[in-house]
């Protein structure tokens, strides 16, 4: 099985009528899983693109750590993560699911951060039924809000989406961990009950867990891949054939990343600096956009096929 890759189509094309959101949605309906390694910042987004992923999610764990240097704990206010996602969405033609926590608020906050999203530019918005502060769905602490609180900021959430501008809306509930697996499933239901368009129940412990989640609650599911997280780590087959439509793994980069830039301060610290075990400074250069940026400027430098002839 391979991620599935759109060749040759402009994924953000402003000059038709389809936004990220029907892109989205166009992905969705195709056969298979989805895998979506998730970003934190324009370069780490650009890069899922370039691997030719069909789109990613703006994790709001990794956004956290790599802006703020502070731990996903509710630290990162709407605004911080707005900006990101519109420094994300902005770098890359692919549709982006953003983060929108608990909605930073009631109901009427919930909607503002859908609306701020969608207009941001994201395909969808995840929002789920924490406590604020809320907490990494994998670390401990974890509290859910009661069942008619959580159900209202979804029907929130798809009312703002169905007022426009269009944005999928993206629900999850911590409630197994917390309340168990009967009230995390009455939850999911109540979410596709009340419109959302993607079904998100945290941290399952056992594939037979899964399994149930996927068996009782119909709709389109994503799994959370963290690696040494409390969830099985299965392969995109073994998520597939459970029935789950995207496999997202939120730390995957961020972690990768973290390590090398460990790695390569301990070598510079002790004198054994590795170069070639680094990006050139040509792919470098390129990879950031200077390639891209270079010719754009060039259109406008020849200043004679402006003037009369």
């Amino acid at each position: 099985m391979v991620c599935p890759v759109y060749e040759g189509i402009d994924m953000f094309d402003r000059r038709t009528a389809k936004g990220p959101a029907a892109m989205l949605r166009d992905i969705l309906k195709k056969d298979g899983i989805n895998i979506m390694p998730c970003c934190f910042d324009g370069i780490s987004a650009r890069l899922i693109e370039d691997a030719g992923f069909p789109f990613t999610f703006m994790s709001g764990f990794a956004v956290s750590v790599a802006r703020l240097g502070l731990p996903d704990a509710g630290l990162i206010s709407y605004g911080e993560m707005l900006d990101q996602g519109m420094n994300i969405c902005s770098a890359v033609k692919i549709p982006v699911i953003g983060d929108g926590d608990t909605g930073y608020g009631n109901a009427v906050n919930v909607k503002r951060t859908v609306q701020g999203y969608a207009r941001a530019g994201f395909a969808s918005v995840m929002i789920e039924d924490q406590v604020w502060p809320k907490r990494c769905g994998h670390t401990k602490g974890k509290q859910v809000v009661e069942r008619e609180e959580a159900f209202s900021r979804i029907r929130a959430a798809v009312d703002a989406r169905d007022a426009g501008p269009d944005i999928l809306i993206l629900a999850r509930t911590d409630a197994l961990e917390t309340h168990g697996m009967e009230e995390a499933i009455e939850r999911a239901k109540g979410f596709s009950d009340a419109g959302a368009d993607i079904l998100f129940v945290e941290a399952p412990r056992t594939r037979e867990q899964m399994e149930m989640i996927i068996e009782r609650t119909p709709g389109i599911h994503l799994a959370n891949m963290v690696e040494k997280g409390l969830s099985p780590l299965l392969s995109p087959g073994e998520l597939e054939d459970i029935g789950y439509k995207i496999a997202a793994y939120p730390l995957t980069l961020l972690s990768s990343a973290m390590k090398s830039m460990k790695q390569s301060l301990e070598l510079l610290k002790q004198g054994r600096y590795q170069p070639d075990q680094m990006l050139s400074f040509e792919e470098l250069k390129d990879t950031a956009g200077f390639n891209d940026y270079y010719k754009e400027e060039e259109k406008y430098t020849d200043l004679s096929r402006y003037l009369p002839s």
